[in-house]
C-alpha cells in the first residue's frame, strides 16, 4: 500500500508542475481554433498528443522501476 501511495504523491507533482508550466505554453501549433461570431470552438490535437506521449512515458517508467 505504501508504493501506491508514492506514485499518487509523484503523479500529483507531476500534474503541478504541468499545471504551472501551461500558461507559458498555451496553444501549440496544429491546435484547432475557430472563432465566428459569438461561436468558439478549440479542439488541441497537437496539445493532447504532446499529453499523451508524456503520460505514457510517465506510466512506463512507474512500471518498469516497479
Amino acid at each position: 500500500m505504501g508504493d501506491f501511495g508514492k506514485i499518487i504523491m509523484v503523479i500529483g507533482i507531476i500534474l503541478f508542475f504541468i499545471g504551472l508550466c501551461w500558461p507559458l505554453v498555451g496553444r501549440l501549433p496544429g491546435d484547432i481554433f475557430i472563432k465566428k461570431g459569438n461561436v468558439t470552438f478549440m479542439f488541441p490535437v497537437v496539445t493532447c498528443l504532446v499529453i499523451s506521449i508524456v503520460l505514457s512515458l510517465i506510466f512506463y517508467l512507474i512500471s518498469h522501476f516497479r
